[in-house]
């Protein structure tokens, strides 16, 4: 047992969190076969789901962020429908000058960074692919998550162990800092690093010399064009919108919806616990989870820019309204409004159960607008349409990693659709949905006849 604490796999010192991964990682690849590591990832998922109210609970009193329900689906999603070793594939040639296989294999020890929107979340999903893959993995965890993140990883470890597994596949560090993310990045037997965050720690990770895969922000936009089921879109909007209130980075943030069926679009949202608020309304809500950004920073040629204020994120929509003065029941979810293309709810990744309108006149200027919102992070988009032109043109348009054609955004990882789910979704290095087989490298055996 760890001798710093109760938590097994969670150090002190990263040095040695490290350490403990490497012998761990030998271990698996010299006594452990692809069926053990299986067997492995079965007792992950197991005590996932045996712990997920727990973990939920954990990351709202940690955080403050987020809906409880909400979070125990995101950990059933992680448990059930991460992929293990059936990911796995080997490719084979043989003929009369012999054999080749190319095996996927193992990095070794990875490391990577979690964020606190899906901390445990993202440990489990990465924990299952990475193991699944023959690696162990040295975490450093959000420092606003590290209490939730030490519990998953010792549930963890303790799962594995249960199994007959070895100690230590998965280790972090106690107190997670730049310094502790510093030296897994540059530690000589870490040869592989994978985080979820904003540009400026994808661009960290791109300069650390390593094999990165980097999970960034995103700004998802949704179309809702005039042959679409707008009762079917308003529902779907909307749930996607205020799931987890609005913390994951595939949420929908801005709808653009055709002139013509923008007012039904409307009235159904507030058919769905949602509440729209006037241009007054806007005004002090803007005031309120917006902060200018410095002058000397932003170009006065263009809009001013602004820094969400963090203390707003994925907080509930009642205490948004409560705080601008605007009556509304105890149920509400969503908060919309009706901006244009230009207002900073559109162009600013909130994380916050508000969703700005801007109406539109055809497709063109749907997609145009769309593409402005996005701004080239390409993370996700949505449309909802009957229209295969529509349908088409947007996908090849906006180039996003997910593109989910109508249904809510969760669709785009395997709920209430096919497919798996992740919660590293790398646009910026181009895996896209990660899973196993992203955290393995090539190896090609030549036998010569």
């Amino acid at each position: 047992m760890n001798k710093d604490n109760l938590y097994l796999g969670v150090f002190e010192d990263v040095e040695i969190a490290i350490s403990k991964a490497i012998h761990a990682q030998k271990v698996l690849t010299t006594d452990y076969k692809e069926e053990d590591r299986e067997r492995l990832i079965n007792s992950i998922r197991k005590a996932t789901l045996e712990n997920k109210e727990t973990l939920a609970k954990m990351i709202i009193e940690e955080t403050k962020m987020g809906r409880y329900e909400d979070k125990i689906l995101k950990h059933e999603l992680a448990a059930k429908y991460t992929p293990g070793t059936e990911d796995l594939t080997t490719t084979a040639w043989s003929g009369d000058q012999g054999l080749t296989v190319v095996k996927m294999s193992p990095y070794g020890v990875i490391g990577a960074i979690t964020p606190s929107t899906n901390p445990t979340e993202t440990v489990i999903c990465n924990s299952i692919g990475m193991i699944a893959a023959g690696n162990s993995v040295v975490f450093n965890g959000h420092p606003g998550a590290k209490k939730c993140v030490a519990f998953a990883v010792d549930m963890i470890n303790r799962a594995i162990l249960s199994a007959g597994g070895p100690a230590n596949l998965v280790t972090t560090v106690k107190n997670p800092t730049m310094e502790s993310l510093d030296v897994i990045m540059k530690h000589p037997s870490i040869k592989l690093l994978c985080g979820t965050g904003g540009p400026g720690l994808i661009k960290t990770l791109l300069n650390s010399g390593k094999k990165a895969i980097g999970a960034g922000s995103g700004n998802p936009p949704v179309i809702v064009d005039d042959t679409a089921d707008i009762k079917k879109a308003a529902k779907s909007i909307i749930d996607g919108c205020c799931f987890d209130n609005n913390l994951p980075c595939i949420a929908e943030k801005e709808v653009f919806v055709f002139e013509n069926v923008a007012n039904d679009l409307i009235n159904n949202m507030l058919q769905n616990n949602s509440i729209l608020i006037n241009k007054e309304q806007v005004s002090k809500l803007l005031d309120l989870i917006l902060i200018k950004k410095d002058e000397k920073s932003y170009d006065h040629n263009k809009k001013p820019e602004y820094n969400i204020n963090k203390k707003w994120v994925g907080k509930d929509a009642k205490l948004f309204l409560d705080q601008i003065d605007v009556e509304a029941p105890t149920n509400v979810k969503c908060i919309i409004c009706e901006v244009d293309i230009n207002h900073p709810f559109v162009m600013t990744e909130l994380m916050m159960p508000i969703l700005s309108i801007v109406r539109v006149k055809d497709i063109d200027e749907a997609i145009e607008f769309a593409k402005i919102a996005e701004q080239h992070k390409r993370h996700s988009a949505y449309i909802y349409s009957k229209n295969i032109d529509n349908l088409d043109r947007f996908e090849t348009e906006i180039d996003t990693t997910i593109f989910v054609k109508n249904a809510k955004s969760f669709a785009g990882v395997g709920s209430g659709a096919e497919g798996f789910t992740t919660f590293t979704i790398a646009g910026p290095t181009g895996e896209g949905i990660t899973s196993a087989r992203d955290f393995t490298r090539q190896r090609r055996c030549v036998l010569v006849s």
